[in-house]
């Protein structure tokens, strides 16, 4: 996909609007309309699209504090189209996570939860990303809904797939774990009352 550099997007739309405004000052509007066009036009990507693209890229190579730079640069959240909200708030969510700010994170991706995403992978991923918090948590019920909630979604990303799978195997390891130390528990209680 196509981007361009946040910075230069910055200087382009000042230097379109400026350029297109001077222009009408000098000579007519109609020939500063263009420039003023192009300008407008690349603002509104801003606001809609905000850093969101960059910001991936940026966090792939592992740096997460350039991603943080990069998303606090866009202008607000909220303005920006659903899929990009969404994917600001995992990739906060994401951050939270990786800086152990569990409960941050958990609700960064509840927010991104809200969201009509374009794709059920997307919402897959969302999905995980709850049920993997929450086992870490060792919220186990609460693991198994999101991780059921994923599993509902067409998901066409083996990747994700593949993850669903790992996560779905340590619930049940853990939940069988967890189900015979009670019974264990049970059992010494037993001993005891007799």
């Amino acid at each position: 996909m196509f981007t361009i550099n946040i910075y230069l997007k910055f200087a382009l739309i000042g230097l379109f609007l400026i350029g297109g405004i001077v222009l009408a000052i000098f000579t007519s509007f109609w020939y500063a309309l263009p420039l003023i066009l192009v300008g407008l036009v690349l603002l509104a990507s801003y606001f809609l699209l905000g850093t969101i693209q960059s910001a991936a890229q940026i966090m792939e190579t592992g740096d997460m504090k350039a991603t943080e730079e990069r998303l606090n640069l866009t202008f607000k959240p909220d303005w920006l189209f659903g899929p990009n909200k969404a994917m600001y708030y995992m990739l906060k969510g994401t951050m939270a996570v990786q800086d152990k700010r569990v409960d941050e994170g958990e609700d960064w991706f509840k927010k991104a939860e809200g969201i009509k995403m374009p794709s059920d992978n997307e919402a897959a991923m969302i999905q995980l990303q709850l049920a993997g918090l929450n086992a870490s948590k060792r919220k186990w019920n609460q693991a198994n809904v999101y991780l059921k909630n994923a599993k509902k979604l067409k998901v066409t990303n083996p990747q994700i797939s593949a993850q669903l799978m790992q996560l779905e195997q340590m619930i049940k390891t853990k939940g069988m774990s967890q189900a015979k130390m009670v019974r264990q528990k049970g059992r010494k209680g037993q001993r005891f009352h007799k």
